[in-house]
């Protein structure tokens, strides 16, 4: 966690802090602020860690409510679970790589099987830490957990909706995992806007397109891609899909129901995850064709800085408008 962030905030505090600097906060120091902020409210709810810095200040703070497991994902994950007899929520934090994949088997029978109030949130996930090379690639993790029983999954586009999925998360009595990059973004909102687990947020709206976005990166796409669009005279619409389940059929069906195409953009393979996750409400009514942008299916074998990368998987704005008006045009 940054140092120059102050951690002294009450859960309004942050909400008011992180508000006012959403567009330069890392989205994980925003959840690190208030994940402590919520912990001093409720002394039951409990942080883990697998050698990650940006809860050293939880540690210090509340010592009684967190646990280093040090880099053993899978441990974690168990541990996890167990303190769910005396701790409720727990927050089972590492990287996004780790934290799901080598955790995976973990994750199904422990948390998601067993139903239990353990929330696994993963950093540096997609291509946020390409310049290590595919060990360090996370391009799975939406569509493994999304396939778990009881599962919540969560991508926020921003540091502000990052600490609004992080309280709401903490309300829900179920699992879920929350997906967070690595550097700050710049954010997609003007007006402090609820947010509701399990409900797309509509950021233009529908039109000829449709772009659906989940994470920084992609709705930062979608939201570019439809205003060169309407410039061009094409309508377009854009649904940030920050939860990708419970997805947000009603809002997908509606939109989709006006559009002549609908693209989707995730910083995730492009097999299994948002993408196939809105093909399968459309293919079940029927409906405009799915144009779905992601990482290919092959091995990316790459090294390279986290915005290279997704201009060479085609997550830009140029491959979205191009998928649009292969359609409408």
């Amino acid at each position: 966690m940054s140092t120059d962030i102050a951690t002294d905030r009450s859960v309004a505090e942050v909400f008011d802090h992180v508000w006012e600097h959403r567009s330069t906060i890392q989205s994980r120091d925003a959840y690190a602020m208030m994940l402590l902020a919520l912990g001093r409210e409720n002394p039951l709810l409990a942080c883990l860690a697998t050698d990650m810095d940006y809860e050293d200040h939880f540690a210090k703070e509340l010592p009684r409510q967190y646990v280093d497991l040090g880099i053993a994902e899978q441990n974690m994950i168990g541990v996890a679970a167990g303190m769910t007899v005396v701790a409720r929520p727990v927050f089972a934090n590492g990287m996004s790589p780790f934290a799901v994949a080598r955790a995976y088997e973990q994750i199904k029978i422990d948390v998601a099987g067993a139903n239990l109030p353990v929330k696994i949130v993963g950093t540096h996930a997609g291509l946020a830490s390409g310049h290590y090379g595919p060990t360090h690639h996370s391009l799975e993790d939406i569509g493994v957990t999304r396939m778990l029983p009881n599962m919540t999954v969560v991508s926020p586009a921003d540091a502000w909706e990052t600490v609004q999925a992080t309280v709401a998360l903490a309300g829900d009595p179920g699992p879920a995992y929350m997906r967070l990059g690595r550097l700050a973004t710049p954010t997609l909102f003007e007006e402090r806007t609820e947010f509701v687990l399990g409900k797309a947020r509509v950021m233009r709206e529908p039109g000829r397109v449709l772009f659906i976005a989940t994470g920084p990166h992609p709705n930062l796409v979608a939201a570019e891609a439809a205003r060169e669009l309407a410039a061009q005279g094409v309508s377009a619409g854009h649904l940030n899909m920050h939860t990708v389940k419970p997805l947000d059929r009603e809002a997908v069906l509606e939109a989709s129901a006006r559009a002549d195409v609908v693209v989707t953009i995730e910083d995730h393979r492009a097999v299994g995850g948002l993408g196939g996750a809105v093909c399968e409400v459309i293919a079940e009514v029927g409906g405009p064709p799915v144009r779905r942008i992601g990482v290919p299916d092959i091995h990316y074998d790459l090294v390279g800085g986290e915005q290279y990368l997704l201009n060479h998987a085609g997550i830009n704005v140029t491959n979205a408008i191009a998928q649009a008006l292969d359609v409408v045009a």
